[in-house]
């Protein structure tokens, strides 16, 4: 490899992934020389990754390389006046988005009676929405495709808290779906609350533990290559006449399927 003109080795570097030239950088210092050449570590940045730079809260520094800016971009970042996080995954470069609360659609959201807003303890915003008391329980994202790294599996997950005094969120399943062009997905969940097992915390099947936030699986979608197309997630509880509360919304994640590996 190492008789390889520089340009060429990485071209041909550019079609494995982030991981792979890290691992094939420590052949030699010869290779690994070639493997941090900007051109190659800009083909992993994502598509208009400096109209992305410009959305950031918090810009960063001015980066020495391609790599650097790469790795930095690895970290969550306020975006969008602090309304979406923003990341890349480290060892594919595919975009992973969370949409804060307040970027999403909830019914009676606005009106006090039912919901709260606040600051929470381990929130990644400067507030989430607690559900005080309803009977219709309804929450809405959307996010354009064109967002998000094309021909790539994502999963949609609400992140979610429940409070102590929560109650009715189990009487009946609440419904998960999403919507992308013709596709849709849909399937029913309980959203338990945490109980105590061994003096540990115990989540049942239906959430994922993820720091200290719960995940509801909305579902999986494909982002086309070409076609734009705006991707609807929804969790809703309308069938029920019960009034249920205590649920902490923190937001939607959206992340590739291969960064659950």
């Amino acid at each position: 490899m190492e008789l390889l003109p520089e340009d060429c080795f990485a071209h041909i570097l550019s079609f494995t992934s982030p991981l792979d030239v890290c691992r094939v950088s420590l052949l030699s210092s010869v290779v690994q020389s070639m493997a941090d050449s900007d051109f190659l570590w800009e083909k992993f940045l994502p598509h208009k990754y400096q109209e992305i730079i410009s959305r950031l809260v918090d810009p960063p520094l001015p980066c020495s390389s391609k790599k650097e800016l790469f790795a930095r971009l690895c970290k969550p970042s306020l975006i969008d006046d602090g309304n979406k996080m923003f990341s890349i995954e480290k060892t594919t470069g595919k975009i992973c988005y969370l949409l804060s609360a307040r970027q999403l659609s909830i019914t009676f959201g606005n009106t006090s009676l039912y919901w709260s807003w606040k600051q929470v303890q381990g929130s990644r915003f400067a507030e989430a929405a607690e559900l005080r008391t309803i009977c219709w329980l309804e929450i809405k994202g959307s996010i354009n495709s064109e967002m998000l790294s094309p021909k790539t599996m994502y999963g949609a997950y609400l992140k979610v808290k429940i409070a102590d005094r929560a109650y009715g969120l189990d009487s009946l399943p609440s419904e998960v779906s999403i919507e992308v062009g013709n596709y849709k997905s849909q399937e029913n969940v309980y959203i338990r609350s945490q109980s105590k097992r061994n003096g540990k915390a115990y989540c049942h099947c239906n959430c994922e533990h993820n720091d200290e936030w719960l995940e509801i699986k909305l579902g999986s979608f494909y982002t086309e290559k070409v076609q734009v197309q705006e991707v609807r997630m929804c969790l809703k509880e309308v069938k029920g006449v019960h009034l249920k509360g205590g649920l902490i919304v923190d937001g939607i994640e959206l992340r590739p399927k291969t960064y659950e590996q």
